[in-house]
């Protein structure tokens, strides 16, 4: 194993949560009686440089192909940050008709949508066929079905197709070789333009306990402390930082290239001393996250077989992939959670993987009237107890089980 940054080969164990299935790969009923494909999961920090990475995992062709199952647009809360960002990225960078924004992994154009309606030139780039296709049809944004690396940058460059704006939302994690991913960047760019990556902060999943953000998937968990090096690898640097409450809590790195001779903002420093108090930069950090996932993991089944054994239901919301690591870690199948709910209708009447939950549309929720609601996709869970509210009607409640489990 070597390094997916710098390529030393040199780890410690971060997180062993066992062997689980892809979490996206969710069943027909045709396949549920067909074995299915468990891997290994298991995260380790670099020694030298402090990236977060597994250690065991499939292509990125495996995961991200015609059926890609999540469609950023079925959250109303994440159509509302993108909207908010292109209004800000648009004043910041003035951009205009004369402009390009490109993003990566641009699923369904929830994003670009927004840049769209402003007059403003756009580029999608993602290598599900079949988000490409919702934006194409949806929006009708441009989308280049592949994935984003140094030869595609390159290409587009010299097709005159240079980015004023890279938007990287929720993919760098995603990304197997993220130096080949910078180096597309860094070529994509214009000697003036803006990258900005988004991505949940290591801190906060160290902090919080969110262990279920981890899944093959995700092939790195990121920091500041990480990514600059590999940023300066490429001739890129950090020129300014948001902090934001997605996924748990986000940052939103500024990325220009160095030879522009920008100077970091003073949001850049406060994140490198925040991170550097949170311990980042000592192994010893690192080394006690996996014993707080164990007690948190014994917590919520400690809570949901009391409730079982007090004859209560439950039943859960949302099919995330998140959750998916939650209930294979944690053991938690049918015996204990009746149905889950999902409003995205490309989930609907499929099967969690390794669970073999079945997923419903949210009105089984009114139907069935369960004493209690696990909610998976607990980064929403503001969202979803205002949308289910009405469970209160016949005493019922919900469950949040990230950072600690709790009864709301």
């Amino acid at each position: 194993m070597q390094c997916r940054s710098c390529n030393s080969s040199q780890f410690r164990l971060f997180a062993d949560l066992g062997v689980t299935p892809n979490a996206n790969s969710f069943r027909a009923d045709s396949e549920r009686m067909q074995p299915e494909l468990f891997l290994p999961l298991r995260a380790h920090v670099c020694t030298s440089c402090k990236l977060v990475q597994l250690a065991d995992t499939e292509s990125a062709s495996f995961f991200f192909n015609a059926t890609y199952p999540y469609f950023s647009s079925w959250s109303p809360s994440w159509l509302a940050h993108a909207s908010a960002y292109a209004d800000k990225m648009t004043a910041e960078r003035k951009l205009g008709a004369d402009a390009l924004v490109v993003e990566l992994a641009s699923n369904d154009g929830y994003l670009l949508q927004f840049f769209k309606a402003r007059g403003i030139p756009t580029l999608g780039i993602d290598p599900a066929a079949n988000c490409a296709e919702a934006a194409v049809k949806t929006h009708g944004i441009e989308t280049i079905v592949d994935f984003f690396g140094a030869a595609l940058g390159r290409r587009l460059a010299a097709e005159g197709r240079s980015a004023d704006l890279i938007a990287a939302n929720n993919v760098l994690a995603h990304v197997p070789d993220p130096n080949d991913f910078v180096a597309g960047v860094a070529a994509l760019l214009k000697p003036d333009g803006v990258a900005t990556f988004e991505f949940p902060h290591l801190v906060e999943l160290i902090g919080n306990h969110q262990f279920d953000t981890i899944y093959h998937e995700h092939y790195s968990y990121l920091s500041l402390l990480a990514l600059e090096p590999l940023f300066a690898r490429h001739g890129l640097a950090v020129v300014d930082v948001d902090r934001l409450p997605t996924h748990g809590g986000s940052l939103r790195l500024h990325v220009a290239l160095a030879a522009s001779g920008r100077a970091p903002g003073p949001a850049v420093a406060a994140l490198r001393a925040d991170e550097q108090a949170a311990g980042l930069d000592s192994l010893d950090t690192y080394s006690g996250f996996a014993a707080d996932v164990a007690k948190l993991k014994r917590r919520l089944l400690s809570l949901l077989i009391e409730l079982k054994d007090a004859g209560r239901s439950i039943a859960a919301y949302g099919a995330p992939a998140k959750g998916n690591t939650l209930l294979n870690y944690c053991g938690i199948g049918r015996d204990m959670i009746d149905f889950t709910v999902d409003r995205s209708t490309w989930k609907q009447n499929l099967w969690l993987p390794g669970t073999d939950i079945p997923i419903l549309a949210p009105d089984a929720i009114d139907k069935a009237r369960p004493d209690y609601v696990l909610i998976l996709p607990w980064n929403l869970s503001t969202e979803i107890m205002q949308q289910m509210a009405h469970i209160g009607e016949w005493g019922g409640r919900f469950i949040v089980p990230i950072p600690e489990p709790r009864v709301v």
